[in-house]
This record gives structure tokens, C-alpha cells and sequence, in this order.
């Protein structure tokens, strides 16, 4: 455990194999063989559909399953190449190539380690839920979009990447139908469907892959029928890990590539967590978000070095992972193992496999990430969040993942800041306080007076540059200029700079007119705030009260002085 002034770098795996047992081992390594065999084909599917190799993609599951185990902060999370990462990677590679893909990928682990540093996972972890379902949605209609071709077989030249156009490239392209592979591609999301119903220990993804590249392998063989593409037919396999290599890091690539960078950190912080968080829910643990987002750098970090992609905690595979027994990070790293057994033993198998049956694999985790229910249920949501959601989607679908998260975040801050300002309120009294309704009021009478030429203020929530002006209209809707101005603030829990430069302006120019303001049941919190202002010369140490008594005391003094 190593220990910095503020941060604490303990992985969940130090903590658990404390009390490990070999029944322990035993169910860890039962769910880390399932989970390997279901990560699989997912694996080469991510990579394939994310413009890389298969191999790329299982590389990515080998080397990043492996750190996220060893270094996260979930006892169960796994880690690797997600659906939510194939819209951005695609991109990188057809815009910077692998080098740029390597490098935006390296800056992105270095953000996620500095996010877990200094301890910002948590906040992270309140990213608005429209933002999260609009995205997730998003990309999962994109990814259905870019599998439409290999699903139907389609001959076609070069696909745009502008959604609208590659609608349109889709349908110019339909007389170019091919049945077999059509075929292929249904029949591998009809098998995806049916196989949990007989049995939810094997992978409907692994049995579709299986079935449909003996079926293809059989017809091309005895029926020849030549036109069901396979992988061997568009990439050349390789059955060897590569050896590490570090790119070359240029100041212009490193300018170009930040965006990028932030996009994919952003990314797979979010998702992440909301696995983690999930996994939580159901084994009745908690994760270290924090230790976790530096277990996620890390693995971002060195997955690249050996021609990896952008990985994260994949919430299928972990929830897999739960269901089967796994109990500590144990069982990531036997997965990690069983992927690298796989690719060193049988990734030559893998040439046989029909596109169209990863584009069926793929159909269906679109499926399943687009949430459809759940957006639907959004849309009932107040007005506010229902734009929030649909902005963040269509821009997804429409522009690109990038853009979505930047501008659904900025929309969702303006809101809130809009919803905020709308729970503070300004009020003024002006004649008595009832004793019965107020907190601070120390009297035994029925009321307690305000006298002539004294008004009262009451700021009822934060005091924040949302609402910083409202203060100000509301007093230039009084007539007369009060000789005593006394501003309750006792439900003021933070005042910010904007609210701190509002009120000092507000003070000057009423001494300017001779009006004396008198703060009154300043929390003490806020009263360090207005200290540190300088408020106490300003206003006088006696002006700013604990209770509305003493306001009330020192504007009588006032009067009597005039």
C-alpha cells in the first residue's frame, strides 16, 4: 500500500487475497474460464468493427483484463474493448492512423491515473443520467449503422462515416443483397436469442460464431458457395503477441490528439464506474472509485504499448463474471489467461468465422447497450432532461461522441445552474417577524417589530453567481431608501466569488447613500468566506450577526446615532 499526501494507491486485489482460500480460487477461476470464453468473440468483433485487427482486439482483453484485475478497485469488475469505444476509435484510426489511435490512447490512461490521484471519482460518478442513456443510446444506433453492411453483405466501395450518408450509401447498395450471408447474419442473432433459454452457462455469442463458421466453412467446401466473406478474406492472422514498442510522442501530435484523448478518458471513466456501481448493487460491495479509475490509466497506459485499443470495465462481461461465481479480481486475471491461451492456441480458427456472423454478435450487444426501455421512460422526465437526452443522442448520431458528451454536459451545468437559481429566493419584510415560523429569533413576545426605516432581506438558498442580480431587483423594487438594511442569510449554506463580488458592490454603493447594511445569522462556514473578503472592514465586525436579535439591536443603535 503506498501512501501520498491525499491519495491511497491500494488495489482491490492486495486487499482480497488477505483471506484467500482455495474454495475461493476455485469459483475464481470457474467464472474467470466462462468469462474468457464469452469475451472472445466480443473481443474480435470490438476490434474488427473499431477499424483494427481481431487480434488487436484480443490483445486489448488480454493485457487490459489483466491490469484492470490487478490494479482496479473492484473485486469483480472485468476489463476490455467495449461496443461504446468502437464509434471513437474508428474515427482516430481514419483520421490519425494506429500511431494516433496509440498515442490519443496513452494520453487518455495518463488522464484516467491523474483523475484517480487527486481523488475526482467520485464526482465523475454524478455525470446527469439523460447524458449517460443519450450517449449509450447513440452509440449504440451508430453501431448497428456500421454493421448493416456486413450483415446483408453488400457490396459497396468505400462507406462514409457521415451517418445520413451512409444511410443513403445503404440503400443505393440494395440490389446487392447477398442471401447467404443475409442469411448468416439473422441466423446468428436468432441463435444469440434462443441460447439462454437452454442454457446461460454457455455464450449464445461463442455457440452463434461456432455454428455459423462450421455451416459457412461446409457450404464454401461442398456447396461452393463462395460469397460469405469470412475474416481470413479481408485480414491476415497472426497467432503471436506483439512485442512492446513506444510510439514516438510529438508536441504537434500530442495538440491534435487531446480532444480525443479527453473523449476517451471521459468515456471510459463513465463507464467504468457505472459497471462497478452496478456490480455493487448485486454482490452488496464497494468499489474505490478512485483506485479504480487508476487501475482503468494504468491499463490505458500499457495496452497500447503492445498495439492495443482504449479498454474499460465492460458491464456484460462483469455481470457475467458475478453470476459465475467470481468473487475477487482473481478471476479477471484468469480470464486474461484463458484469452491468452485461446489466441496463442486456436487464433488461427478464427480466418473461418463469417463477417456476418460478428455483425449479427454485434446487433446484438447494439441491442442490448441502446436501453430503449429506459430511454422511453426518460422521455416522461421533466422537459429539461428530456433535451438534455435528446440533444446528446442526436449529436451522437448525428455528429460525433466527442461533441455529445462536451455539449450534453455543458447543457445539463446550464440547467442545473438554471434550477438552482430558481431555489433561491429573495423575500423582504418589512413590518414584523413571527417568532412561531423563524429559527433564530430569541423573544417572548408574539412578534418581534422591525422598526422604521429598517427593511429586512431574507436569502433563502445558495448565494452563487445563478442568482447574484436577483438580490439587486428585488431591493430596486422598493420605493423608499431604508436608513438600516439588514440581509438574513442563516439559509445560505455557500456564497461563491460571483455572490462575494455582488454583495461587496451592493455594500459600497448603499454607504455611498447612506444606507447601513447589516448581515445577520451568517453561517459560520460562509462567515470565514466573508472574512477572508475582507467584509469585517468593510462592514464593521458588529454588523455581521448570529442572530436576527442582534441585526435587529445593532440597527437601533444606528437609528438612534442618526
Amino acid at each position: 500500500m503506498l501512501k501520498m499526501k491525499g491519495f491511497l494507491f491500494k488495489p482491490q486485489l492486495w486487499s482480497d487475497l488477505r483471506h484467500y482460500d482455495r474454495r475461493t480460487l476455485a469459483a475464481d477461476a470457474m467464472a474467470g474460464l466462462i468469462v474468457g470464453i464469452v469475451a472472445l468473440p466480443l473481443a474480435i468483433a470490438f476490434g474488427i468493427a473499431s477499424g483494427v485487427s481481431p487480434e488487436t482486439g484480443i490483445v486489448t482483453a488480454i493485457v487490459a483484463g489483466f491490469l484492470v484485475s490487478a490494479f482496479g478497485g473492484s473485486s469483480v469488475q472485468i476489463g476490455g474493448p467495449t461496443g461504446a469505444f468502437i464509434v471513437i476509435v474508428y474515427g482516430i484510426v481514419q483520421q490519425y492512423g494506429m500511431g494516433g489511435l496509440t498515442v490519443a490512447t496513452l494520453m487518455a490512461g495518463a488522464f484516467l491515473v491523474l483523475l484517480g490521484v487527486f481523488r475526482l471519482g467520485t464526482i465523475i460518478k454524478y455525470t446527469p443520467y439523460p447524458i449517460v442513456v443519450g450517449f449509450t443510446s447513440g452509440i449504440a444506433v451508430t453501431i448497428f449503422t456500421t454493421q448493416v453492411k456486413d450483415l446483408l453483405g453488400l457490396t459497396t466501395g468505400p462507406v462514409p462515416a457521415d451517418f445520413v450518408a451512409k444511410w443513403a450509401t445503404y440503400v443505393q447498395a440494395l440490389p446487392t443483397v447477398d442471401p447467404w450471408s443475409t442469411a448468416v447474419g439473422v441466423l446468428s442473432v436468432v441463435v444469440i436469442a434462443l441460447t439462454p433459454r437452454l442454457s446461460r452457462k454457455v455464450p449464445g455469442s461463442l455457440v452463434a460464431i461456432v455454428v455459423m463458421t462450421v455451416a459457412a466453412y461446409l457450404l464454401r467446401t461442398y456447396a461452393g458457395v463462395g460469397s460469405i466473406e469470412t475474416i481470413g478474406d479481408r485480414f491476415s492472422i497472426r497467432a503471436e503477441l506483439p512485442s512492446a514498442a513506444v510510439p514516438v510522442l510529438t508536441w504537434e501530435s500530442v495538440k491534435q490528439l487531446v480532444q480525443p484523448a479527453l473523449t476517451i478518458a471521459v468515456l471510459g471513466a463513465i463507464e467504468s464506474l457505472l459497471s462497478a456501481t452496478v456490480a455493487d448493487g448485486v454482490t452488496g460491495r464497494r468499489h474505490d472509485s478512485n483506485q479504480e479509475l487508476i487501475g482503468q490509466g494504468i491499463a490505458n497506459l500499457c495496452s497500447p504499448l503492445f498495439g492495443g485499443i482504449p479498454a474499460t470495465g465492460a458491464i456484460a462481461r462483469t455481470m457475467t463474471n458475478i453470476n459465475n461465481g467470481g468473487r475477487t479480481p482473481v478471476a479477471g486475471i484468469v480470464h486474461a489467461a484463458v484469452l491468452l491461451l485461446i489466441f496463442l492456441v486456436f487464433m488461427p480458427l478464427a480466418q473461418y468465422i463469417p463477417m456476418a456472423c460478428l455483425a449479427g454478435v454485434l446487433v446484438v450487444v447494439s441491442y442490448n447497450m441502446s436501453g430503449w426501455r429506459t430511454f422511453r421512460e426518460l422521455l416522461a422526465n421533466p422537459k429539461s432532461d428530456v433535451a438534455v437526452l435528446l440533444i446528446t443522442f442526436l449529436l451522437t448520431v448525428l455528429f460525433d461522441l466527442t461533441i455529445a458528451i462536451e455539449v450534453g454536459l455543458v447543457i445539463a451545468c446550464l440547467l442545473f445552474m438554471r434550477r438552482m437559481a430558481e431555489t433561491t429566493r429573495v423575500s423582504v419584510i418589512t413590518e414584523e417577524i413571527d417568532p412561531n415560523e423563524e429559527s433564530d429569533v430569541e423573544t417572548h413576545e408574539e412578534h418581534l417589530p422591525i422598526p422604521a426605516g429598517v427593511e429586512v432581506y431574507e436569502i433563502n438558498g445558495p448565494y452563487f453567481f445563478g442568482i447574484a442580480n436577483k438580490f439587486e431587483d428585488v431591493m430596486a423594487t422598493m420605493a423608499d431608501r431604508p436608513k438600516v438594511r439588514i440581509i438574513r442569510m442563516r439559509r445560505v449554506p455557500f456564497i461563491d466569488s460571483t455572490g462575494l463580488h455582488n454583495l461587496k458592490n451592493l455594500c459600497t454603493m448603499n454607504h455611498r447613500e447612506g444606507t447601513h447594511i447589516v448581515l445577520s445569522g451568517v453561517e459560520p462556514a460562509v462567515r470565514e468566506v466573508l472574512e477572508h473578503a475582507g467584509f469585517d472592514a468593510l462592514l464593521g465586525r458588529d454588523h455581521i450577526c448570529a442572530s436576527i436579535n442582534e441585526a435587529l439591536e445593532v440597527a437601533r443603535h444606528i437609528l438612534k446615532r442618526k
